[in-house]
């Protein structure tokens, strides 16, 4: 039995992984008036009174919507509403086992940009931050912003910020490794999707100033500004600084890091010989990569960073989002700023010491203790 069946069997058994866990216990009468008529009313008074008392009676102060419109699942594309769930019931036990996070999955049966920013306006009151999940670009980019300039909650969107996190962190210490400044360097992205921006743009702010962002038809560069793609025309306008026009294979050469988040077997092992001495290659596609990490070492890489656990240096989203809520909640910030983000990818990046650092270590694996405490406190340490 492979993983899919083993898995598949399992979703069966379980019917939902996750379920409702009640704290307070109604053995007697008297339970009852206590966690609900008439003892209830009394901190609906308080709430009511000062809106703020939602976090010291309710569920919201530890409490997270994991919103989804099922258009762009893992590498199944736009599957919808449904199909979605496991998904985000899985997300849900990610937040819970590895911050302690309560999150509750929301698929929504719409797909409209403004509809889903007024559905999760309207919920908000229930939760204390919002994870948006598996939302296609560039409508998660529109609705993330909209959402974070009406709510007074953290909204965030994993794919996008959570992968940019944790390739800054895999990166700071990849250039150690092989010695390299972050403003001497050369970067090029094969994605020029959410992820693909918002690793760009979290690149940028640790010094780099020469990133390449590539789609399928190669560097994106100011012919895109009026394409009438938001994310692209931003790309194009805060990224390659000399308009280079070209493809992926030509973008790369002297290229001193390439991140890929975009699809399977773009680069070969002449692409990798290419690059400047001493290359960093994260192809991070799921479940193929751009390369394969063995053809990326044999080819030259000195090191490889995969989206993949069989492999070292697994670039992977839950060493992030469970710390980033878990501080954000916290300290009840209203917003996830973009120096929380630098911040907790410098800590993720500290988790690794300079004895344990190698080309096979650059990053910690996610079920080494600590992990979340650790970008939960420098997260905080922004406030």
């Amino acid at each position: 039995m492979d993983v899919y069946e083993k898995a598949l069997e399992l979703h069966k058994q379980w019917k939902g992984k996750i379920g409702t866990d009640v704290k307070a216990l109604v053995k007697s009468k008297e339970d009852l008036s206590y966690a609900y008529s008439p003892g209830v009313a009394e901190p609906c008074r308080e709430i009511a009174a000062d809106e703020d008392k939602a976090y010291e009676y309710t569920m919201k102060a530890n409490t997270i919507a994991v919103v989804s419109d099922g258009s762009a699942v893992l590498g199944l594309g736009n599957i919808g509403a449904k199909a979605g769930l496991p998904v985000m019931e899985g997300k849900a036990v990610l937040f819970k086992e590895f911050g302690g996070v309560n999150a509750v999955p929301l698929v929504l049966e719409t797909q409209d940009p403004d509809e889903i920013i007024q559905i999760v306006k309207n919920i908000a009151p229930t939760f204390g931050g919002i994870n948006l999940e598996d939302i296609s670009s560039p409508r998660c980019v529109y609705i993330e912003d909209k959402l974070k300039e009406e709510l007074d909650i953290p909204v965030f969107h994993d794919d996008q910020h959570g992968t940019a996190i944790v390739t800054v962190a895999a990166l700071i210490n990849a250039l150690k490794l092989v010695d390299k400044k972050a403003e001497d360097i050369k970067v090029v992205i094969s994605g020029a999707g959410a992820a693909g921006f918002s690793c760009a743009k979290l690149i940028r702010d640790l010094g780099v100033q020469n990133i390449i962002v590539c789609d399928s038809r190669g560097a994106i560069n100011d012919t895109m500004l009026n394409s009438g793609n938001p994310v692209k025309a931003q790309i194009a306008e805060m990224f390659n600084p000399e308009n280079f026009e070209g493809s992926l294979k030509e973008a790369i050469v002297d290229a001193d890091v390439f991140v890929g988040v975009s699809a399977p077997d773009l680069l070969d092992a002449d692409d990798i010989k290419n690059m400047a001495e001493n290359p960093i290659v994260f192809p991070m596609a799921n479940p193929t990569p751009e390369i394969d990490y063995d053809l990326a070492r044999e080819a030259g890489a000195r090191v490889v960073g995969t989206g993949r656990s069989d492999y070292p240096n697994q670039i992977n989203n839950v060493l992030a989002f469970p710390g980033i809520f878990k501080g954000a909640l916290e300290a009840r910030a209203p917003q996830i700023t973009e120096e929380m983000k630098m911040a907790a990818a410098k800590a993720l990046a500290d988790f690794v010491t300079d004895d344990e650092l190698s080309e096979e270590y650059i990053i910690p694996d996610a079920f080494e203790e600590g992990i979340a405490d650790a970008v939960a406190e420098a997260v905080k340490a922004c406030l």
